[in-house]
């Protein structure tokens, strides 16, 4: 889950920029070369740690589970949830939840982990005023009661009946009550197997293995983290013995046999301004479909790593539609729907920005320039503006900018594994990054997310069908293969959460491992 707010985002970069220099949380940096260090090498810094931000790629794949904990955690592979701080959950009535808590849980720092920490932890990611990136992602508008009825009892209320409470209370990470909810916390202390050392920052991060943890210790006594952008150098990294792990790299990046390809649950898309002229017409958005060669981006740009994408999320998740097609290759319908719209008066001879984030996935600059030929092809006239993430952070999320028209390259991956988190966000009419949408559509959406079981993912695959008919907001482009490489000494097996959240406790030293 790859963004935020605009304001929490703009807010957290801007304090990230302010913050120069060297912090250090504790004295010893520690040797990255040491056979019980496992050396990571990330495509950008995390801008904080701050656990309610977490659903933030950045932030989320060194923070969670490894830094903080949360009460429940789902398993990315089974979609089952599982216990974590909490030991077991069960619905006490129409709207509320009671959980309850391990009792033999310390944060790293040797103090005790209760309901009240819990209950603030959930207080101040959902119902503060933070803008804290977990509420928009996950919970929306709606606020939780939350109350720690004993120290290991916490109940749990939602305003209206929610099947999915715990899976959504699976995103947040637990802090320390001492936090509050006034402000955000960069270099947090929490349950997990690690905690933070050093932040050297621009550098490099350290941690170090929680002495104190309550659950089975990691094998690596210390983790260290770099960051470099061009993804040949994070391969190269690994491949001269610098780095142990190297994430976010294409097929051309030159990993080689260090390379490991796994589904990584992203879907590539651009979102259409489909309120503003041009791209306000339905056959404008129709001939943005048929000109997108799904097929030949897959196979020239992504080697073949992934396949052409009908719908925003990808299999596995609840309401996938397993009947959908991606839009045909159709260049000459694509003109014909221009040369009508333009016949009755739709300005489509107006520029539209093709904005793409530098960095996003490998070959995006490739991609959007095929996309921008296409869309040339069919009459349309397309300006190219790739910018990194801070500056593409005011048209992800609402409010949007009154700019003019633009098309958005984004990228969407449900780790929590149910289609409301999708609907909520990218297809309500008001959802924080969607652009269009109907009061239908959103009866819809409300309907399906009322229901469980088979009946919940029929809704939901419905509304997947009726997406590209009635709203056609977005050209969906290709569901994404992640690629790392990974040194032969590390035993480290990725899987779909593995881009948001990379569990250092899963990285064991190879049986095959010399040093």
């Amino acid at each position: 889950m790859r963004s935020t707010r605009a304001t929490s985002l703009v807010s957290v970069i801007t304090a990230s920029a302010l913050l120069t220099g060297c912090t250090v949380a504790n004295s010893d940096s520690g040797d990255a070369a040491s056979p019980d260090t496992v050396r990571i090498v990330l495509p950008q810094e995390p801008p904080t740690l701050e656990p309610c931000d977490v659903s933030l790629t950045a932030i989320g794949v060194v923070t969670r589970s490894n830094i903080t904990e949360p009460m429940i955690e789902r398993d990315p592979t089974t979609g089952d949830l599982e216990p974590k701080l909490a030991t077991s959950w069960e619905r006490t009535s129409d709207t509320e939840w009671t959980i309850r808590l391990r009792d033999d849980v310390t944060f790293s720092d040797g103090t005790p982990f209760d309901a009240e920490d819990a209950a603030v932890s959930v207080d101040r990611a959902v119902n503060s005023d933070l803008a804290c990136n977990v509420e928009g992602y996950v919970f929306g508008d709606d606020d939780l009661t939350v109350r720690a009825v004993d120290p290991t009892t916490l109940t749990v209320a939602s305003p209206t009946p929610d099947p999915i409470l715990p899976l959504r209370l699976s995103f947040i990470e637990m802090v320390k009550s001492e936090v509050g909810s006034a402000e955000r916390t960069r270099e947090p202390i929490g349950t997990g197997p690690y905690r933070i050392d050093s932040w050297d920052y621009g550098q490099r991060l350290s941690l170090v293995r929680n002495d104190t943890y309550w659950g089975d210790a990691p094998e690596f006594t210390r983790a260290v983290y770099q960051w470099r952008t061009e993804g040949s150098v994070r391969a190269a990294m690994v491949t001269n013995g610098e780095a142990d792990i190297a994430t976010g790299l294409g097929p051309e990046d030159g990993a080689g046999d260090l390379g490991v390809a796994f589904p990584n649950n992203e879907t590539t898309a651009l979102r259409m301004q489909a309120t503003t002229p041009p791209l306000d017409d339905q056959r404008v958005r129709e001939a943005i479909n048929y000109a997108i060669n799904r097929a030949g981006i897959v196979k020239a740009l992504f080697r073949g790593m992934g396949a052409p994408a009908a719908q925003l999320i990808a299999d596995g998740v609840v309401g996938y539609n397993d009947e959908l097609t991606p839009w045909p290759y159709d260049m000459e319908k694509g003109k014909a729907l221009i040369d009508e719209a333009r016949a009755d008066g739709v300005p489509v001879d107006t520029e539209i920005r093709l904005i793409g984030r530098t960095g996003q996935f490998p070959k995006i600059n490739e991609t959007v320039e095929v996309i921008q030929n296409a869309l040339a092809g069919i009459g349309l006239n397309v300006k190219i503006e790739m910018k990194d993430t801070a500056a593409t952070a005011e048209f992800q999320e609402r409010p949007f900018p009154n700019v003019g028209p633009y098309l958005l390259v984004i990228q969407h991956g449900n780790q929590a594994g149910d289609a409301a988190f999708t609907m909520d966000q990218y297809m309500r009419s008001d959802g924080f990054q969607s652009s269009y949408g109907t009061t239908d559509f959103d009866e819809g959406i409300d309907e399906a997310e009322s229901l469980t079981d088979e009946e919940r993912q029929t809704a939901f695959a419905d509304l997947f069908a009726r997406e590209p008919e009635e709203i056609t907001q977005m050209a969906y482009i290709a569901h994404m293969n992640g690629v790392l490489a990974k040194d032969p000494r590390i035993d480290y097996t990725p899987d779909s959460a593995t881009v948001d959240e990379m569990r250092l406790a899963e990285m064991t030293r190879s049986s095959d491992a010399t040093d």
